[in-house]
């Protein structure tokens, strides 16, 4: 058990004397080893870890340390980081090493966060339950009969099991806020454009967001404020303010307006999680919350519309794995033509095989008006829903994951069940809005249940008051 609470509190304990980094960094690495079968870690750096805890721990007696020093962070591994395997999980990039670091990462490298390790993924972020990487699957540590959810299942597992202080993931359809739900503890979604995405491999590129894993509101806020921001090497970052998110968690007497779309309580909804979600807005409404029932009606199209354009872009996105240039390359071909098809069959596993084809299909010649350009269009009717909505609410409650984690094995061999997993997810994806998955509750069989909060773009602040209102006074 760890004998701090929250960053602030293990950054008190440090100051103090209480607390020894070192020991800290030892405890994790002990921890990680004891849960190896777990299988949340790719890659681990046990040396430079305790290293830097040595130096970060002196900046801290000597007041010099920056806004995160000390927080131990694990990071998925589809992020860069200069001199350290990125693999993706993938046979393709297995010998790969990255010659520069995400943007988002080097900013909390620059405050004094500590880096443990890199985090078993789905092949190239492409997957619900962890069970599509080359490492092999992750074990839920609640349950290690079932799946921590995907694709950044070993973040989700190793903030869980207490493997680290917090983790990096990504979210390109609920990758961070369903593992986040079916592991028990927080994950967040920024807003599209929010956090850079230099360095993090594309899946799909209008889609894809980093954010962060904790076991509170308070840390999930404090490594969101530090990685936000404009980036030169990113086009697409955004350049608004990024506000001051940890220390003003508060809602300060202010009752946020609070909606639930009808279209996310109908059929396909497992009873207990439908139940623990409507149990927390009857406590939220004893409260004082105003709770508005509100539409989304586009909401059935959004499974289709968002495997549609995810593929279409992945298709692209990951051509360039060839075996020309970097990468696994084919040892059985004679031509030029061959080495690619070999390489990329023999490399690539069957989920993101499936998806490329799915890609390359949707936008082929006499394909491309009836199922893509189609999309593109209903995407933007999704998000006219939510900018209707938000005019009405502040905030969205929503169930994160339609039941608890399953079982290992139990839907690989029907694809669009799988997909399903994601039906109240991929339309923040789709939209470019916030969302966060707060753990309410456990069923009857011990597994966690997690709460979604979805919010307007850029409107992380809501989001996280209401996610520590929640955590505070509801649970």
């Amino acid at each position: 058990m760890l004998p701090y609470k929250n960053y602030k509190d293990k950054l008190e304990k440090i100051k103090k004397g209480e607390l020894s980094l070192k020991e800290n960094v030892t405890y994790f690495l002990n921890e990680i080893e004891t849960n190896k079968h777990l299988n949340a870690f790719n890659f681990i750096f046990p040396d430079e870890a305790i290293e830097q805890a040595v130096k970060v721990e002196e900046k801290i007696k000597s007041s010099r340390q920056g806004k995160l020093a000390g927080l131990v962070l694990a990071v998925k591994d589809v992020l860069s980081i200069k001199g350290k395997p990125l693999t993706c999980s993938s046979k393709i990039l297995k010998d790969f090493t990255a010659i520069y670091t995400a943007t988002a990462v080097q900013k909390l490298i620059d405050e004094d966060v500590i880096i443990i390790g890199k985090t078993n993924c789905d092949e190239f972020a492409m997957g619900s339950s962890n069970e599509n990487s080359a490492f092999g699957s992750v074990l839920n540590p609640v349950d290690n009969s079932r799946v921590p959810g995907g694709s950044s299942g070993g973040s989700a597992a190793a903030v869980a099991a207490g493997l680290c202080d917090a983790a990096l993931g990504s979210d390109t359809g609920g990758s961070i806020r369903q593992p986040a739900s079916f592991c028990g503890i927080y994950g967040l979604k920024p807003t599209y454009s929010r956090v850079s995405r230099y360095g993090l491999t594309a899946y799909a590129s209008s889609f894809d967001t980093i954010g962060a894993f904790a076991r509170n509101a308070k840390d999930i806020a404090a490594v969101l404020e530090v990685m936000a921001g404009w980036d030169v090497n990113d086009s697409t970052s955004s350049k608004n303010t990024v506000p001051d998110l940890s220390g003003n968690l508060s809602l300060n007497n202010k009752k946020l307006k609070l909606g639930f779309a009808r279209e996310y309580f109908g059929e396909g909804l497992s009873p207990e999680v439908k139940s623990a979600i409507e149990t927390v807005m009857e406590k939220l409404k004893k409260n004082g919350f105003e709770i508005e029932e509100i539409s989304l009606p586009h909401s059935e199209y959004t499974i289709a519309t968002y495997y549609i354009l995810t593929t279409a872009e992945a298709s692209s996105n990951l051509a360039r794995y060839d075996g020309a240039r970097y990468g696994y390359r084919s040892e059985n071909c004679s031509s030029l033509l061959e080495m690619y098809k070999s390489s990329r069959s023999e490399a690539f596993g069957s989920e993101v095989k499936r998806r490329i084809m799915l890609g390359t299909y949707v936008l082929s010649a006499g394909y491309y008006d009836a199922y893509y350009r189609k999309a593109q269009k209903v995407r933007r009717f999704i998000k006219n829903d939510f900018d209707e909505a938000f005019k009405k609410v502040d905030i969205i409650l929503t169930p994160t994951s339609p039941s608890p984690a399953f079982k290992l094995g139990e839907k690989t061999s029907d694809p669009l069940e799988m997909y399903l997993m994601d039906i109240y997810t991929t339309s923040a994806n789709l939209a470019g809005i916030p969302g966060i998955s707060v753990p309410v509750t456990k069923s009857s069989g011990g597994l966690p249940i997690g709460l979604q909060l979805l919010a307007n773009q850029f409107n992380e602040p809501n989001l996280l008051k209401m996610s520590y209102y929640i955590q505070e006074n509801i649970l």
